[in-house]
């Protein structure tokens, strides 16, 4: 089942070329916001289920180009993203230490939205585009073996990043990490059924059309059985706390003002988005693959 949000914050379900509305079956569930509600229904999903089937399949819907899809999880309880957890096509010899930083739920857009560069004086902006684990259930230490019990469906993710913010020599992930519009999440929520396989699954990101990063989830470090265990053992995760499984870094590069950005992940729908620079600053066009390949810094300089 693929659940969105839409519109003035309607929850539905796509289905092939158009959308159900299926508010009335769900606005039972205790929430302020529909943030809390998208929770409430991952929690409660299979009390709900059925009646959601039955209002999908009595009811036409109206065209999925018509309406206005918004993240479809606007406020998750946590982002926990993983750092460092890819192989890199095989160039590292071994998996980095796990590690992971928090991000901040007010960063969260969703498709067709704008990312706001920070005026802030970072080095560079770049993209990352990583599969997003949904949390099901309440979760604390978790065995590795017991993961799918745990995880609800998949997003697309996109970790916004503001590089070189932060007092020098000290963890940057907080500035760097969690700036508003930074945490791109959409189309859909995907149920974990639809992907039977989320450990083979190829990622694509485009900038104005052209492919930078392009690899499969194969190549995590860290696989997400381990992923699970590990950031359960750490925090109680709720349902609706999304896991960014991390990225590929060959692809990453500089976003400029005025940029067209896409993301897909199989069987998860393609994000849209547009990139806002009010001080229209300028980058090197160069991906990290890019650079290393001529014995530079992974990272583009700026050039205005």
């Amino acid at each position: 089942m693929k659940l969105v949000v839409f519109n003035d914050f309607k929850v539905g379900v796509v289905r092939a070329s158009s959308v159900v509305d299926v508010t009335d079956v769900v606005e039972d569930i205790p929430h302020i916001n529909t943030g809390e509600l998208m929770s409430g229904l991952i929690e409660r999903f299979d009390q709900y289920k059925g009646k959601i089937e039955q209002k999908v399949a009595s009811s036409q819907g109206v065209p999925l180009n018509s309406v206005v899809l918004r993240s479809p999880l606007p406020k998750p309880p946590k982002l926990v993203c993983m750092a460092v957890n890819y192989m890199e096509d095989g160039t590292r010899a071994e998996p980095a230490p796990i590690n992971a930083f928090l991000k901040s739920p007010t960063s969260v857009i969703g498709d067709g939205d704008i990312v706001e560069l920070s005026q802030d004086n970072a080095t560079v902006f770049e993209n990352e585009a990583e599969l997003g684990l949904v949390i099901g259930k309440r979760a604390s230490k978790v065995k590795a073996a017991d993961w799918r019990q745990y995880v609800f469906g998949y997003v697309n993710f996109i970790d916004v990043s503001s590089r070189g913010l932060g007092a020098q020599g000290m963890d940057s992930f907080f500035p760097t990490k969690s700036q508003y519009t930074s945490a791109p999440i959409g189309p859909y929520l995907v149920t974990a059924d639809e992907i039977p396989d989320p450990q083979n699954l190829q990622v694509r990101l485009w900038v104005n059309g052209d492919l930078k990063q392009n690899y499969n989830t194969n190549d995590m470090g860290h696989k997400i059985p381990r992923v699970v265990e590990w950031t359960s053992s750490i925090t109680t995760l709720l349902p609706g706390d999304v896991i960014a499984a991390g990225t590929n870094h060959w692809g990453l590069g500089p976003l400029h003002d005025g940029d067209f950005m896409e993301m897909e992940t199989e069987g998860l729908g393609r994000i849209r988005l547009k990139v806002r620079d009010v001080l229209q600053r300028q980058w090197v066009r160069e991906t990290h693959r890019e650079r290393q390949a001529k014995g530079q810094p992974a990272q583009a300089p700026r050039i205005s």
